[in-house]
């Protein structure tokens, strides 16, 4: 992915709740995409007044005991990057999450499925006609070496207003205005 959409969540995370000054980020550092995820925040988190607390988690084992370090270092609130673990266990996290109220914005939609707050991801159905069409050259002959790589350039970003009801969190009328869809 380009670079922008981890400073992008984290914004939007900001913005949904605009007092917190800590924010917990879980990252499976061994993937190869979560470094330049985390490099990204670092370089936005002082722009946005925010402190990161990120953790390392190598299995679904190790996500307790990074809530409550981020509890005990005062978090208030979540952030994943894109690593497939955190989808994989999306009800683990967001049930966390919820047990230690932290609002969390997550890179898929997915996860606010399962009760996260908030994402802003890939708009699925774009993705999928693209790739259908990447299909259709190749069939057709195309050298896969050949074709450009793309980057996704439709975006969603989804609210789940039951899960901000619970935290207690009122979501500003601008950051509603701009979800594509708002979970009731």
């Amino acid at each position: 992915m380009s670079s922008g959409f981890s400073a992008k969540r984290l914004a939007l995370l900001k913005e949904a709740a605009p007092r917190i000054s800590r924010v917990l980020v879980l990252a499976y550092l061994v993937d190869p995409i979560a470094p330049p995820q985390i490099e990204e925040l670092k370089k936005a988190a002082p722009s946005l007044g925010v402190q990161l607390q990120v953790r390392d988690i190598r299995t679904v084992d190790d996500l307790p005991a990074a809530f409550d370090a981020g509890a005990k270092e005062r978090a208030e609130a979540l952030l994943t990057t894109s690593a497939s673990i955190f989808v994989a266990h999306r009800k683990r996290v967001v049930e966390l999450a919820a047990q230690h109220r932290m609002p969390g914005m997550y890179p898929y939609r997915l996860v606010v499925d399962a009760g996260g707050l908030m994402a802003y991801d890939a708009y699925t159905s774009d993705l999928q006609a693209r790739a259908a069409t990447y299909v259709d050259k190749i069939l057709n002959g195309a050298k896969p070496a050949e074709l450009p790589i793309e980057q996704p350039t439709k975006f969603e970003l989804i609210i789940n207003m039951k899960t901000a009801k619970a935290l207690g969190l009122t979501i500003p009328p601008s950051l509603l205005g701009r979800a594509d869809q708002v979970i009731e």
